[in-house]
């Protein structure tokens, strides 16, 4: 039964990303597609990762946090052995330096602290926000 609900689940997430990329959702609601690709496929994707990490700090077995970045480069990866991945101007000149900076902070937080507090995580997700919002075309 396991092995119907992982192909069920597979083939779904295949359709669902395939209809995402295609703008079709974009489309009828008249949402920018970058914006439903921040939110409702970054979401998506991030979402195992987000659910393992929230485990890992619920059980204090926090070393095994790194694993989600290994997830992620694995990902990309795997992606780029099997395609090259184009990368549009605007991701180097805006998108990049934005996810460098959101990468950097939390290190450095973490590199003088032992703890990363609510209002940090919210001021973290106040500028993941901001930048949706200002990502709009």
């Amino acid at each position: 039964m396991e092995y119907l609900y992982l192909i069920t689940g597979l083939v779904g997430l295949f359709l669902g990303g395939e209809a995402l990329v295609r703008g079709s959702m974009a489309r009828l609601m008249t949402i920018a597609s970058r914006l439903i690709g921040l939110l409702v496929v970054g979401f998506g994707t991030s979402t195992p990762e987000l659910l393992v990490s929230v485990d890992v700090v619920w059980r204090r077995l926090l070393d095994i946090t790194l694993l989600s970045i290994f997830f992620v480069l694995g990902i990309l990866g795997v992606t780029a052995l099997i395609a090259p991945i184009p990368v549009a101007s605007r991701v180097l000149n805006l998108d990049l330096p934005v996810m460098i900076a959101f990468s950097l902070v939390p290190t450095t937080l973490l590199l003088t602290r032992q703890m990363i507090g609510r209002g940090i995580g919210v001021a973290i997700l106040a500028g993941n926000v901001a930048y949706d919002w200002a990502a709009q075309e």
